[in-house]
């Protein structure tokens, strides 16, 4: 049996620290939304106290299979009314932090899922 290493189209998250990330290498220092599909949309949110239900019905808008929401620098969970418009959609939904987030990320989009990173990056203090 001889193993190939999956090829992927999708964007790929290369570097993360507190307050940015880097997805194909380019360095992104606001909150995220990056989706197997290609799409990149900037996620108007600074920190978690602005997170509303408008923001994951953007989410909603994406048509992939589960989204990965990276709540900063630690888990917080998102309120369970902000979810209506993905649990509309039936689309799944995980939380963690975002280090985990882009990780996670990573590896769902070279396996060709069809996945999104919602990553919210916080400003430092």
């Amino acid at each position: 049996m001889k193993l190939q290493p999956d090829r992927s189209t999708a964007p790929t998250i290369t570097g993360h620290g507190p307050g940015w990330v880097a997805v194909n290498g380019e360095r992104i220092a606001h909150s995220v939304v990056i989706a197997s599909g290609g799409q990149r949309i900037a996620w108007e949110c600074r920190s978690f106290d602005e997170l509303a239900e408008a923001h994951f019905g953007l989410l909603a808008q994406l048509q992939v299979e589960v989204v990965i929401f990276g709540s900063g620098a630690r888990i917080r969970f998102p309120r369970p009314a902000w979810l209506k418009p993905l649990m509309a959609r039936r689309i799944g939904i995980e939380t963690m932090d975002t280090a985990a987030a882009c990780r996670t990320y990573n590896i769902l989009a070279q396996e060709g899922r069809d996945v999104a990173a919602a990553l919210l990056l916080e400003a430092a203090p």
